[in-house]
Formats: C-alpha cells, structure tokens, sequence
C-alpha cells in the first residue's frame, strides 16, 4: 500500500436534454479517478427505464464506447471507489441501483457514516436483506422503508438516522438529488453547461466537461435538478462546520475548488507558512511529487532557496503491482520515483512533502537522495503530525502505524527512523492560519483526535489500541 491517506470516493450527477448525460458521466469520473480506483459505475434515466454499467478497475477499463452508448437517457449518476467501507469486490462497486415500491433509484455516496453497522444489524433483524457490505447501501434501505410520500421526503427522513460523513447523489426516473451531511466533511459543488446542471465531489469534474463552477453544495441543503432546473431545500439537522482539511491538504486535485477555496493556491500558502516557521540552511528545494510540488514552490519562494524537480515520477505506475522479494524490496519506491543524481549531488537538500502516515516510504526517499549524493537531507511537511486515524471517509492506517503517534511526536526519534538530518512539520495554527476566517469551520481530528462525531466502541477500541 501507498504510503498516503485516500478518500473513499467520488461522485458525478447530472440532468440535460442537450448532452450525451453518459458520456459527462464517464468524463467527470475520469477527471475524479484520484480519489478512487478500484471500481467504478454509472447509472442512466430515460426519465422511464434505469439501465446501469459497472466493474472493477479504472474508468478507463470498465468503459467502453459500446457500453457508453447502451446508456441512454437525460439523467445519470457516477461513481469512482476506493474501498475504506467495505470489501473490493464487484457488489460493492456503485452506483448501488434498485427497484422498490416507488421506483427506481441509484444512489452514489462519499463519506462513511459511522453508525452504519448498528443500522444495519437492527434492520436485518427486521428482515431486511443487504447485497454488498458498504455503508451507502444502509441509506437505501432507510428510503425504501420510508412511508413519506415522495423520495425527498424519505431521504430525509433516512438521513435523520445516520451519523458521519456524506456528500450524496442520488438519482430517480426523473430527477437528481444531491445531498451533503450537517457537517459538511466531504465536498459536492454545483455546475452548469448551457441550460443543464451538475453536481459533483469537485470542481474539475465540472471543468472537464466544460461546466461552469456555480458554489459548493451546502451543508445540511439538498439539492435537486429536474426539468425544472435547480431547487434547493434545508435539512432540519444543523450542527457545526467540520470540513475535512486533508481534502486541502492531499486529498483533492489541485486545480479543483474546494470548500471554496482553490486547492493549488491554498497547498502553496501552506509551503510559505512552513517556510517561516522553519528555516533551513540549505541548496535545493526540490517536492515530492506530485502532491508535494505546489507547498514546495511556497517554501522555495518564501525561503528564497532554489526549487527544482530533484525527484521525477514515473506516472505510467499504477497504485499497485507485482511486490518484489526481499532483495528488491526498496525499488517499490524507486520504480515510481527516481533522483536525479547531477542535481542534489554535494548538496543541501530540502524536501518538500503533504504529509507523512507510516514514514515507510519517506524512509526509502531520504536513502535513495543520500545515495544520489546528496549532501544533507532536510523533510519539510505542509501539514502538522497525524497522530490519529480518520473515520469519516479516509483509509487511514491503525493509530499504532502512525509514525507521529508510534513516536509520540518525538521529532528526534521519527528523524532517527527516516535518516534525515532535520524533520519539520506544519503547526496546527499556521495550517489554520491560511484558512482565515473560517478556520473553526475544519475537522483535525487526524492531527488532535478531537472528533466532531463521536466514535463508535469499536472505533474507540481502535483509538486505544497500544502505539
């Protein structure tokens, strides 16, 4: 595994009689791969008739030319996953599709909500049957108990019962229902192409079907596009702001907007603060790529120390592949990033990276610079230490594979570890110190394990296990 946090998933809507809704569909979710890999799916209304195409692996494998052109109709869903709920395997892959007394529905869902399990036990004890073992396929069940008499109604009525974190899209016959939980932790942002709308985990989904960014979706607020156009209707479940600021941090791409905010200018912003709280005598700037290139030109050109790409990516490299034995067991790292030796050679290097979670790869990066040459190596991180696993819709390691956390926080011990010659982190206040104003508005539970919804036993069995 990739030494990195992923999120769960992402998800793509949208309504339009001018535009092949498939073919938008299946753009959006290449443009939202990032944030999922192991499956993907669309599903299509032709405001009568559902008919759906999923399967594991990248969108550009599930999807093909034939059976994007079987998907016909004026509404669709899409959906990319990476597994944090549930196994990886094609039941769980969404958008989850089905027929009960109302309809038809399909429903895409990011997030985790964290009572899912308790629901679940309750309603298969009432005689309800699950397909997958997701936590999305509980919010359907929830809507088709419902005695409401229409489908907003029983969304909302099920979302009363859940806890946790959801950006939601859901789809009937004849509209598209985007939904984003009280807390707001995952995005969904609204987008407009003539006189269509969509919704989507990200701005560059939008861009790349040539969409216009309209605003985030909010918190607690469903949205719905149908014929009519966009309608916006309150939930009646307030509570305080807690956007994830790992979606700022790594998580989202960085030509996207996110929670309002431009994630490129922000990542940068994050390189510059880190560079007045820690300065470093040194040659070369050079990031981890790709995530660490925007906080690394900050730091360059706050420090006034050059920046150049000492690391280069090879980006035909896929999540994952064969694992080498033990002999070859450090050209995991070297098969997807390689030095450039005449450049950091004699040198005084500082690297640049978003984050560290288990330090195992950081590890192989500083040994494979000091055997390039490299006279000193000197880890900068843009975000504080995570000390804490996140259960709102991140893979995150158990806490006792945290390097922060196996360490204490101890700065000599994990530099020991990694074999730098100095290892600095972000501090929680100049992280939130980019975020302005709304700087009350963001969940750090990874960094303080302050929770903004409460675990549930078995998450506070997993928050207690021994580092």
């Amino acid at each position: 595994m990739e030494d990195k946090f992923f999120d769960q998933c992402g998800i793509f809507g949208i309504y339009s009689t001018e535009i092949d809704v498939a073919q938008a569909a299946y753009l959006g979710l290449y443009a939202l791969q990032h944030r999922g890999q192991e499956s993907a799916g669309i599903a299509v209304s032709d405001n009568n008739n559902f008919t759906f195409h999923k399967g594991m692996g990248l969108v550009q494998r599930v999807f093909n030319e034939d059976n994007l052109n079987n998907l016909k109709g004026t509404l669709a869903v899409g959906h990319v996953r990476y597994s944090t709920s549930g196994e990886s395997r094609i039941e769980n892959a969404q958008p989850v599709v089905v027929q009960y007394k109302k309809g038809n529905m399909a429903v895409a869902h990011n997030g985790n909500i964290v009572n899912a399990q308790e629901i679940k036990i309750k309603l298969e004890e009432e005689g309800s049957i699950f397909q997958s073992t997701v936590d999305s396929e509980v919010i359907v069940h929830l809507i088709a108990r419902s005695k409401e008499p229409n489908i907003r109604e029983a969304l909302k009525e099920a979302l009363k019962f859940v806890k946790g974190a959801y950006s939601l899209v859901l789809m009937t016959e004849n509209e598209v229902i985007g939904v984003r939980d009280p807390s707001a932790f995952r995005p969904l942002c609204i987008g407009t192409i003539g006189n269509s709308y969509c919704i989507a985990s990200e701005s560059c989904a939008l861009e790349q079907i040539g969409a216009q960014y309209i605003r985030p979706v909010e918190p607690n607020e469903m949205v719905v596009i149908d014929k009519n156009g966009l309608s916006s209707y309150p939930l009646d479940q307030p509570q305080k702001r807690s956007m994830c600021i790992f979606e700022l941090i790594y998580l989202s791409r960085p030509d996207s907007i996110v929670f309002g905010k431009s994630v490129y200018l922000t990542r940068k912003e994050f390189g510059r603060i880190l560079a007045k709280e820690h300065s470093v005598e040194a040659d070369l700037v050079i990031p981890i790529p790709d995530s660490g290139i925007p906080a690394a030109i900050g730091y360059s050109e706050a420090s006034k120390i050059p920046y150049d790409m000492g690391l280069l990516r090879n980006h035909y490299v896929g999540r994952t592949f064969i694992q080498p034995d033990s002999f070859f067991r450090s050209s995991k790292v070297r098969i997807k990033l390689s030095p450039v030796s005449e450049m950091i050679k004699g040198k005084r290097v500082v690297i640049v990276d978003d984050s560290i979670v288990r330090g195992t790869t950081s590890k192989e990066i500083v040994k494979m610079l000091k055997n390039a040459g490299a006279k000193e190596i000197h880890l900068l991180v843009s975000s504080p230490p995570i000390n804490y696993p996140c259960f709102y819709g991140i893979d995150t390691p158990n806490r006792e594979e945290l390097i922060a956390a196996k360490y204490e926080n101890n700065i000599q011990e994990i530099k020991k570890y990694l074999g730098a010659d100095s290892v600095h982190y972000l501090s929680i206040d100049g992280l939130l110190s980019v975020m302005g104003k709304d700087s009350s508005d963001y969940c750090l539970a990874c960094f303080n394990g302050k929770y903004p919804v409460p675990p549930t036993d078995f998450q506070n069995n997993v928050l207690q296990s021994k580092c």
